[in-house]
Order: structure tokens, then C-alpha cells, then sequence
């Protein structure tokens, strides 16, 4: 089997060029992929087909990554467009910026709490719920046949990063707590 390196990852999994896509789809054309183009399918090849088949696994897996995660899978089909998350930042919403700062200070309460496992778990609900709606609003931006707004999808992708941050700084004070307590 070969695989055309050019075509996008929305392409090689035989998927719309969309940002809500079918999961399970995704996973079964992967594990077909992944079939087609182990290394070990190749081992008495040549060493041109071995290798090959070493970086035509490496691309699958690299694709498949990309499309199972949502904010990956946001940035690159912003990617497709001509549009770079990392690139063209432009200033944050005020709004969002003083959300994200309460947030973060509501993390940093959590240990005095009298509670801290109730607290840290409120935190996480908002944060979670926020999440939520960021998802539904970048979904609408990224619809096929979407007036594409990248700065607007850009910026929503960004606040997702944030909150993604929070998430993690949760899930690591939640293993701190765990193991002190």
C-alpha cells in the first residue's frame, strides 16, 4: 500500500474536511492504515521499503493524533486554510483574560480549602462547563459552508489552549492532594 504524503490527514483517513467527525470512523480507518503500513509487513523488503514503510507508518500515526484531539485537530484544519494559531496571535479578550486569572486564583485556593477535594472539583466543573461552550462556538466556526472566520476560530482555539492549561494544573493538583492526603 502506498500513501500519498500530499494528501491532508482528512484525506488519508477518507473523512470530511470538517471539525465534527465520527470518532469511531476515525479509529477503524486508522487501525486499517496502521495494518497496511507496519514496518513488520516490510521486514524482508528492501531497505527502501522498509523505510517507506517506517515513515508511512509515522505519518498515519502523526494524522491519527492530529484528528483524535480536538484542539489539534482545530489547528490544523485553521493549518488548511493558510492560518497559524501559534503565528498570528492577537490580543486576548480582556474579559476571558480576567476569567482565566480568577480561575487560576481559585486553583491556588483549593489547599486551604476546607475541602479541598470539593473545591478542586468546582474549579474543574467551570472550567469543564467554559470548555464546553468554547467547543460548541468552534464547531460553529469550522462548520463546512461556514463563513470561516480564522482570526475568530484562532482566538476561540487559544482560549481552549487556556483552559487546556487550567485542566492540567488541576489534574496535578489533584495527584498532589491524593498523595499528601
Amino acid at each position: 500500500m502506498h500513501i500519498d504524503p500530499h494528501q491532508n490527514y482528512f484525506e488519508l483517513f477518507g473523512l470530511p474536511v470538517s471539525f465534527d467527525i465520527n470518532s469511531d470512523l476515525l479509529s477503524l480507518a486508522w487501525r486499517d492504515l496502521q495494518r497496511a503500513t507496519h514496518p513488520d509487513r516490510f521486514a524482508h523488503g528492501t531497505a527502501q521499503e522498509r523505510r517507506i514503510a517506517v515513515q508511512q507508518a509515522a505519518l498515519v500515526n502523526e494524522a491519527y493524533d492530529t484528528l483524535r484531539v480536538p484542539l489539534k485537530r482545530a489547528k490544523y484544519l485553521l493549518a488548511l486554510s493558510g492560518y497559524s494559531v501559534d503565528e498570528q496571535q492577537s490580543a486576548m479578550d480582556p474579559l476571558f483574560l480576567m476569567e482565566q486569572m480568577e480561575l487560576r486564583e481559585q486553583l491556588g485556593e483549593v489547599r486551604q480549602a476546607a475541602d479541598p477535594f470539593t473545591a478542586l472539583d468546582r474549579v474543574r466543573s467551570e472550567v469543564e462547563a467554559r470548555e464546553r461552550v468554547l467547543m460548541v462556538e468552534l464547531s460553529n466556526l469550522l462548520a463546512p459552508g461556514a463563513e470561516g472566520d480564522p482570526e475568530a476560530a484562532g482566538s476561540t482555539v487559544r482560549k481552549l489552549q487556556f483552559l487546556d492549561k487550567l485542566l492540567v494544573s488541576a489534574a496535578e493538583l489533584e495527584e498532589d492532594l491524593v498523595h499528601s492526603h
